[in-house]
């Protein structure tokens, strides 16, 4: 879906955990699949990763990331899903708004 940001992971994988973890704090809406749960999955990673189940493997409309630094997925973002940044960007300044004051 052009729309979206797919990222194939398995459990375990501390590069997966890493970009997982960059991304929320980013704010950036994903949908994660697992490919040990979900044999389509591990197919489509196979078929871009030359037959390997290599995670994280990161989707954004047409372009297809093997374990892609942050920045990598937030540009193919920026080129392919713009609307996806603007949410991330709308929902940290709602948390930001209605943040607790300090005592």
């Amino acid at each position: 879906m052009a729309g979206e940001v797919v990222i194939y992971w398995r459990p375990g994988c501390p590069f997966c955990w890493r970009l997982r973890r960059a991304l929320r704090r980013r704010r950036l809406p994903t949908r994660e699949v697992n490919i040990w749960t979900d044999p389509e999955a591990a197919a489509v990673v196979r078929s871009i990763a030359d037959g390997n189940e290599t995670v994280p493997t990161v989707v954004v409309g047409d372009i297809a990331m093997v374990n892609p630094r942050p920045s990598e997925v937030i540009a193919a973002v920026r080129s392919r899903a713009p609307e996806l940044l603007d949410r991330a960007a709308a929902s940290a300044r709602w948390r930001i708004a209605f943040r607790r004051p300090s005592r």
